[in-house]
């Protein structure tokens, strides 16, 4: 009997915490069918297959093969590996040197064909998932709501997805900043006035010039948020993963590209200045 190592994975927080024991539950019912003996069980629990970097039960899983602690790899579909093309051939490559076979349960055992044609398979739905997930982004500006990350000064409001209202404490400051900026004060004075009251920042422990004045590239910074003045604009930036280190980068993407639209709610009686504001 061929000694078997069991790898189960899923993608988000969203997902259910029980999909990586329903996987591994699938993977030792194959193996019990195919007089495999499975030796040890590897897991990652919201990681993207996008990558491999973050998933220590992956390199876990490697650094094992590479002990010859079995000769099999179990796994529900090739894409609980990878959905990357090039991640995907290296894991087979490199497995396929130590001598150790891929079985998935949906797809049987893996070679160079299958592997390469799953790959491609995994990468253009993981790619078209991220279209789509953009598309309906850019559905939500239409409609007059507010779809990037959370702005100083407001915060969501619970059941109603990209409606926002006033933090008042927060709301107060964004006041104040623009005052002073109007006034003649340089933002770096202003981080400092705010740091010498222990006034908490949007991130971080402190403020600085650059969370005040941010830049003009990409649209960021509290000076060139166009949403204190009623205008929701969105697709400033686009998200890259570097493929040498697994990490997210932001982009700025040309003005041409950027989605807005007038939400006057927020630049009237919602807005933390009470009316529209000029710059």
């Amino acid at each position: 009997m061929k000694s078997a190592a069991v790898y189960a994975r899923f993608s988000t927080e969203l997902q259910n915490e029980k999909s990586t024991e329903d996987q591994i539950a699938l993977c030792r019912a194959y193996a019990a069918r195919n007089q495999l003996d499975v030796v040890a069980i590897f897991e990652d629990k919201a990681r993207s297959g996008a990558s491999v970097f973050g998933r220590d039960g992956l390199m876990q899983l490697m650094d094992a093969a590479r002990q010859q602690r079995f000769s099999v790899v179990i796994v529900e579909a090739l894409d609980r590996l990878s959905r990357d093309m090039e991640d995907l051939a290296g894991i087979h490559k490199r497995l396929s040197f130590q001598g150790i076979q891929i079985q998935a349960v949906h797809d049987g055992t893996a070679d160079s064909i299958l592997i390469g044609i799953r790959g491609l398979v995994g990468q253009m739905q993981r790619e078209d998932g991220a279209k789509k997930v953009r598309r309906g982004m850019a559905g939500v500006i239409r409609d007059g709501r507010h779809a990037g990350g959370r702005a100083y000064g407001y915060r969501a409001i619970p059941g109603k997805a990209g409606e926002l209202e006033i933090v008042e404490d927060e709301a107060a400051i964004v006041r104040r900043i623009f005052t002073a900026y109007a006034g003649g004060r340089t933002p770096r004075d202003i981080a400092h006035d705010l740091n010498r009251e222990n006034v908490r920042p949007p991130r971080g422990r402190l403020w600085n010039a650059s969370t005040i004045n941010g830049n003009a590239e990409r649209g960021a910074g509290l000076i060139l948020n166009e949403l204190y003045v009623g205008r929701i604009v969105w697709n400033k930036v686009r998200m890259v993963k570097d493929p040498d280190t697994g990490k997210r980068l932001s982009r700025p993407n040309p003005r041409d590209e950027w989605q807005s639209i007038e939400r006057l709610s927020f630049g009237s009686s919602n807005s933390p200045f009470g009316s529209r504001l000029t710059l």
